[in-house]
């Protein structure tokens, strides 16, 4: 269950967080490791409430999380130290990411961010594209949305009126949200607390959609 609404990003501005991986490690007889991961995907996670500044931003944060029925909706979160295809420093260009190559009959394609690292790469999907962001391509030739393709915003799904040529580089520019819901069945707050400078907790976390 889902709401494609984005929490206030005024109040996710200077949150702390970022991206978690599981690993299951054991240790040898010998003292060599062994390693492996159940998750093909990062989950990230977050903490809005250091980002309270008011106890305005209090009363918004309880009506989003009321509106949220706590844990039970996802929602949208901008994490403003990734939300573009791009490093966020930079502007939105239709060359940003390859997300696939023509094949003359695959018409659909998935919004996919690629983190390099030396010779390594991981290739995350982007399932939530931000509405007006998204600039798609192929070669040297930018397309035009709702003309050559459609979006779903609510999925990261690209589809073509007509399939890619063979061979062809598929592009895309865009900035997106992360899916995610509350990660406490509550909200504490303190007045007093607050003004002396004691934020909530109010941890958010990835949700696969």
């Amino acid at each position: 269950m889902f709401h494609e609404v984005r929490f206030p990003a005024t109040l996710s501005f200077g949150s702390v967080g970022g991206p978690e991986r599981r690993t299951e490690i054991v240790t040898l007889a010998n003292g060599f490791e062994e390693r492996n991961t159940p998750w093909a995907h990062s989950r990230r996670r977050y903490d809005a409430g250091v980002a309270m500044r008011s106890l305005d931003d209090v009363e918004e944060l309880i009506a989003f999380f009321e509106a949220r029925h706590g844990q039970l909706f996802g929602f949208r979160w901008k994490d403003w130290s990734d939300f573009r295809s791009v490093p966020s420093s930079r502007e939105v260009d239709f060359t940003d990411q390859v997300i696939g190559n023509g094949d003359g009959s695959t018409t659909q394609f998935q919004l996919v961010k690629v983190y390099r690292s030396g010779s390594q790469n991981y290739s995350r999907p982007i399932r939530k594209p931000v509405n007006g962001t998204v600039r798609i391509g192929w070669g040297d030739a930018e397309k035009t949305e709702g003309v050559d393709y459609t979006i779903d915003y609510t999925s990261g799904l690209i589809s073509f009126t007509s399939p890619p040529p063979e061979e062809a580089e598929i592009v895309a520019g865009y900035e997106f949200d992360v899916p995610v819901r509350f990660d406490t069945p509550q909200i504490q707050t303190s007045v007093a607390a607050f003004r002396a400078g004691d934020a909530p907790s109010v941890p958010v976390v990835e949700v696969r959609v």
